[in-house]
């Protein structure tokens, strides 16, 4: 079958399957038609199933922009390229960048507790500020803790599945969802294993609040969005909330409906992952960041710094990691993201910030994840296109093992 028509047929048949609807995506399209390769990249996840992608370039090309899918079941408009979307665990950079501004001001010590700025928690007092923002503080996960192959050890609050869908507007305050993961027993010891937790970024977020006298989002825009001109980025905080303008749509397939996620309550995931953004604000951000113009060169080193032996080796830093890429691709910095379900979002950066790459993708979600069992290995693709000098072609990328240092869907 041709491709095109193969990539039409498969979200159209979604579409029906669900909305009795037709749904007809376009092929990628942006305004410099020049990077076929990327569109190529984009496709690949429309084939797998995916409902749409928008992506944003930044490179010595300048910038480039393109959308691919359909932007809604039952829609023949493809994404917009600039549309506002859930980012999942891209706001925890954000969250990590405002402490280590606060350490370049002298009001935070990284390796003093955390106790120490955030009393009345009952913190151990051996929890430092750099094991929470590297993920060895063994602090319980409030969503649930899970094995390495990301299946659930250990519940919290409902997350995912059909057990979230009717909660996914329940608000939560950050004071609540830290007192009930201190009520849990720890992960480890702190400082002496490595395990991703939503908590320990929340926990930052009341740390930031506590210092500076002032809520998150006052300095979310004073330190980071109101600088760098980013209108469209925002922490959704304790309430519920709708995308807002033009966006694409992430669904949920639950009792045989697709439940529309651009309207949602992200509270279960302040200051870890409850950002909403734009490809253009995150591409401004990234670069900035890794260009130096938001840290002095010690500390976004600090960040930088992969966790060292005797841990488990992890390429994580704080609220940032490291990938390598393989030959002729090098380093890249990264966070990816996925909120609950039907989103995910990648940002990268070159280490100086003049290449980077950021994208949202959507998708109809279910109990069983649908297409997202192939979301690494088609983000592994898409991004050796644009970072490797001799990129693999997508259709060898399925057969490649599963990328490491990045988030599964449905994790944030």
């Amino acid at each position: 079958m041709n491709t095109t028509i193969s990539r039409r047929v498969t979200v159209a048949a979604l579409a029906t399957a669900v909305l009795a609807g037709t749904a007809t995506p376009a092929i990628a399209t942006s305004t410099r038609p020049d990077r076929p390769e990327l569109r190529k990249a984009m496709n690949a996840f429309i084939d797998a199933g995916f409902t749409g992608i928008q992506l944003r370039v930044r490179d010595h090309r300048g910038d480039w922009a393109a959308g691919a899918g359909v932007r809604k079941l039952g829609s023949t408009a493809e994404p917009p390229t600039n549309a506002s979307f859930w980012t999942g665990s891209i706001i925890k950079t954000f969250t990590a960048t405002m402490v280590l501004q606060l350490v370049a001001e002298g009001g935070i010590e990284l390796d003093s507790p955390v106790a120490d700025y955030l009393p009345g928690y009952g913190l151990d007092e051996r929890i430092t500020v750099r094991m929470l923002l590297r993920h060895t503080s063994g602090i319980f996960n409030y969503t649930g803790e899970y094995k390495p192959d990301g299946t659930l050890d250990e519940p919290g609050i409902p997350a995912n599945g059909d057990e979230w869908v009717p909660h996914r507007f329940k608000s939560y305050k950050p004071e609540e969802l830290v007192r009930l993961a201190l009520s849990k027993k720890p992960r480890f010891e702190p400082g002496t294993q490595w395990s991703y937790s939503n908590t320990n970024y929340t926990v930052a977020l009341l740390m930031i609040e506590k210092i500076t006298s002032h809520s998150y989002a006052t300095e979310l825009k004073r330190r980071i969005t109101g600088p760098l001109g980013l209108r469209d980025t925002f922490a959704a905080g304790n309430r519920t909330t709708a995308l807002p303008g033009p966006h694409a749509h992430g669904y949920y397939q639950y009792k045989d409906k697709a439940i529309d996620l651009s309207h949602q309550n992200l509270s279960l995931l302040t200051g870890a992952g409850d950002l909403i953004s734009t490809t253009q604000d995150l591409t401004t951000f990234f670069s900035a960041l890794n260009g130096g113009r938001l840290l002095p060169a010690t500390l976004l080193a600090e960040m930088r710094a992969a966790i060292p032996t005797p841990l488990p080796k992890q390429d994580y830093g704080l609220g940032i990691w490291a990938q390598d890429l393989g030959p002729g691709c090098g380093t890249v910095y990264q966070h990816n993201g996925s909120p609950p379900h039907g989103y995910g979002a990648l940002m990268y950066s070159s280490p100086d910030g003049s290449k980077t790459l950021t994208a949202s993708v959507t998708w109809l979600d279910s109990a069983t994840r649908g297409p997202a069992k192939d979301f690494l290995t088609l983000v592994d693709a898409l991004v050796k296109q644009e970072f490797c000098d001799t990129p693999p072609d997508s259709a060898d990328s399925a057969e490649q093992r599963e990328p490491a240092g990045q988030a599964r869907p449905g994790q944030s």
